[in-house]
């Protein structure tokens, strides 16, 4: 062990300087949970039809009735159809208005909207008809930004530290965020929201590295429980933009540019203790840890400061590492399925609010609120029953709801609501246990590695539920079945897990003594009072923590 648990202990392992670094991860979550569903509210549907301005040419003085009439055909409920069109003729008026037109087209001129719409992606880039699609693939390409970033910025933040990445992150964020509301294309905007979901990818991770590795034991969960809670308020915060700014260019830059007011405050992100400590960089972390520590208000004792030694060759792990030790392997491969099938029904449920029936802006408001008191009843719930019980029991719940909702008839979005907001519930509450067990299971050398790998999986699943809901079109109960029964498989997987609860991080891959051991001992122990090191004599830097 590093011995930076005993420091963070000495120094305050939940005092001032920790809920100022959890205060600072504010304006970074209210701007990835703008981005992660503002799309929604920019493709709300509008009745349009085709545009048959060619009879003009014939017929200036044609009313706007009498145009559609001649040239549009009815579908069965006597609604004009909004995807084809009469087939243009070389007739004048009195003829075409004496034999009709029969021959029909799609519609080959483009498509005309209420004239009172205010732009959005849906009428500048005539998302509609065969277009339609392009709306939910683009869902899927900003997912996969979401998957590069966690391929990219996990590994970058084991090799070059958590600020910098954070830092490059928001960069990123913010410049392509408000230069999405200029682009003059819709692939160029699919481009730039892509590289907006690697941004975000790599913020929440290293803030989530960053909140584990500089919070005690006892209060970790705490920490990366009220970033989610700002993420959720994120989302209430979207649903009152959204509603008073319909023009979508102007939503686009009041969401992104907030974040650059984060560089006013980075000069006090600190670089992780644990980090540069894996690093070799021992006085660099002295240092950090001793401004905690006065920031705290205390002080740490030279001799405990100078047990901080490096390892023997400080080494960067790699990706394989995880896979090369059994008890890594079965860690990685359950956690990056639980990580899979929470991010499919989460995003199965939260980017279909505009299929429900009810008023989108009202709904998208609950879906933001229920997160709330989800990711806090996390706090009360990992503490009660550990991470192993309350991971799998959630991942079961959302899915069991999403398989309830496939039952419900159309006409009734009261229910299917109400159903919809208690597997968010559940799904979000899962997300936010996932993010803490994860952090927990995976040694400081891999950790973000680790991470990185389950929020690759967690980033496929994104990329496929947008593309579940196309299956839709063959029977609306097919993607809500895709997302009710995977989750209750990855939830009876979550119980081969080790519990993690009231155990410290563990810094190293454990080549004298497998991790998942040392959980099994500690949870076995704790009851004592203490644990065993990995010598089997001394007790352990997290003997007197209050278990959490």
């Amino acid at each position: 062990m590093s011995g930076v648990g005993d420091i963070l202990k000495a120094g305050g392992d939940f005092g001032t300087f920790q809920k100022w670094l959890v205060l600072l991860t504010l304006f970074p979550c209210l701007s990835v949970a703008f981005h992660q569903f503002c799309q929604l509210f920019m493709v709300v549907d509008v009745p349009h039809h085709c545009d048959t301005s060619w009879i003009r040419s014939v017929g200036p003085n044609l009313t706007e009735e009498e145009q559609l009439n001649l040239t549009l055909p009815r579908a069965a409920d006597g609604q004009y159809e909004q995807c084809s069109m009469y087939s243009p003729v070389d007739w004048d008026l009195a003829s075409i208005a004496a034999y009709g037109l029969n021959a029909t087209e799609k519609c080959s001129s483009g498509w005309v909207y209420p004239s009172a719409q205010p732009p959005s992606l849906l009428t500048e880039f005539d998302l509609v008809c065969d277009r339609k699609d392009l709306n939910n693939i683009s869902q899927s390409i900003y997912m996969v930004g979401l998957f590069l970033g966690a391929m990219i910025f996990g590994p970058l933040s084991d090799r070059i530290g958590r600020r910098p990445v954070i830092l490059i992150s928001i960069f990123l964020q913010g410049l392509f965020g408000v230069g999405i509301a200029f682009v003059p294309h819709f692939y160029v905007y699919m481009a730039f929201r892509c590289v907006v979901g690697a941004s975000v990818t790599g913020i929440t991770m290293t803030l989530l590295a960053v909140g584990t590795e500089w919070v005690g034991v006892s209060s970790r969960p705490k920490a990366v429980l009220i970033s989610h809670c700002y993420f959720a308020t994120g989302q209430m915060v979207l649903a009152g933009l959204s509603y008073g700014i319909r023009n979508w260019r102007l939503l686009e830059i009041a969401g992104s540019a907030p974040i650059f007011a984060f560089f006013l405050f980075s000069w006090v992100l600190p670089e992780s203790a644990r980090w540069l400590v894996t690093k070799g960089r021992i006085e660099e972390a002295k240092a950090a840890l001793q401004k905690a520590a006065s920031i705290n208000k205390r002080t740490i004792p030279p001799e405990l400061l100078e047990q901080l030694k490096p390892e023997a060759q400080p080494k960067s792990a790699s990706f394989l590492d995880l896979f090369r030790k059994k008890h890594l392997r079965k860690k990685t491969l359950i956690m990056s399925c639980a990580w899979f099938v929470n991010s499919l029904v989460y995003y199965g449920l939260s980017l279909n609010v505009t299929n429900f029936g009810l008023d989108i802006y009202l709904t998208q408001l609950a879906f933001g609120a229920v997160e709330i008191p989800a990711r806090v009843s996390c706090i009360f719930m990992l503490h009660w029953f550990g991470r192993k019980k309350t991971q799998g029991v959630l991942l079961m719940l959302s899915g069991l709801v999403c398989l309830i909702i496939t039952g419900i008839p159309e006409d009734q979005p009261v229910a299917t609501t109400v159903l919809a907001i208690i597997g968010k519930f559940t799904a979000s509450a899962s997300f936010s246990t996932s993010y803490v067990y994860a952090a927990e299971l995976f040694p400081t050398v891999v950790r973000q590695t680790g991470v990185g790998l389950c929020s690759m999986a967690a980033r496929v699943a994104g990329i496929m539920a947008p593309l579940i809901r196309l299956l839709g079109q063959y029977h609306r109960a097919i993607p809500m079945a895709i997302f009710g029964s995977a989750p209750v498989v990855g939830g009876l997987l979550c119980f081969l897990l080790p519990e993690t609860r009231g155990t410290d991080l563990v810094d190293d891959m454990g080549d004298s003594h497998p991790p998942a051991e040392v959980c099994e001992n500690a949870n076995s122990s704790s009851e004592n009072g203490h644990m065993k090191g990995k010598d089997g004599g001394q007790d352990s830097e997290h003997t007197k923590t209050t278990r959490f």
